[in-house]
């Protein structure tokens, strides 16, 4: 019999929260039995093992992420919609740290299918239509924009840039003027 009370949402939510408190590496099935005040097993009655407890926090950062996406980049275009989409990325990454590690994990074909991740791959392509960029060229853009925010937001998480000058929001501001120039100055092969 399970405890009433939880269900395989409190228990992904409750995941989630742990994952930005302690870090997503942290987050076990032990760990939330402990949270929940229940012996380890009752909770395999709501996720099949600590796999599938992470491939869900996984899908729920990458839910959320596309949500806070596509209401920033609403009505935006080219240069807007970049920054929209970067200042999520980078937003959700300081208020959810645990997440945004958990929206990196490295899903099976089937569970990256039914993610929000090609809603997100689809947002960003929607940023470079503003740019003009050929189909294949995209796909490069693609991968370049997001290496820039995935690289720029985990050195900033690991504290990279806590002792230096200027202040990262004066890099970043940087950052994504660079990336807009390159995107609109594209090379052709």
């Amino acid at each position: 019999m399970t405890r009433a009370g939880i269900t395989p949402e409190r228990l992904v939510q409750a995941g989630a929260e742990l994952a930005d408190s302690v870090g997503f590496d942290e987050v076990t099935i032990s760990a939330l039995a402990r949270q929940f005040g229940v012996k380890v097993p009752s909770l395999y009655s709501h996720v099949r093992n600590s796999h599938d407890l992470r491939t869900r926090i996984a899908l729920l950062a990458l839910a959320e992420l596309a949500d806070r996406s596509a209401a920033a980049m609403a009505g935006r275009a080219g240069k807007d919609a970049l920054i929209a989409l970067g200042n999520v990325y980078r937003d959700y990454a300081r208020e959810h740290p645990g997440r945004y590690t958990a929206a990196r994990l490295r899903l099976d074909p089937q569970a990256a299918a039914a993610s929000a991740g090609p809603r997100l791959s689809q947002m960003m392509r929607a940023v470079l239509r503003g740019y003009r960029l050929g189909e294949i060229d995209q796909t490069h853009a693609v991968r370049l924009i997001g290496s820039t925010f995935h690289g720029y937001i985990s050195l900033e998480l690991a504290g990279g840039f806590d002792h230096s000058s200027p202040d990262p929001q004066q890099s970043w501001i940087r950052v994504l003027d660079a990336l807009d120039a390159l995107l609109r100055n594209w090379p052709i092969e």
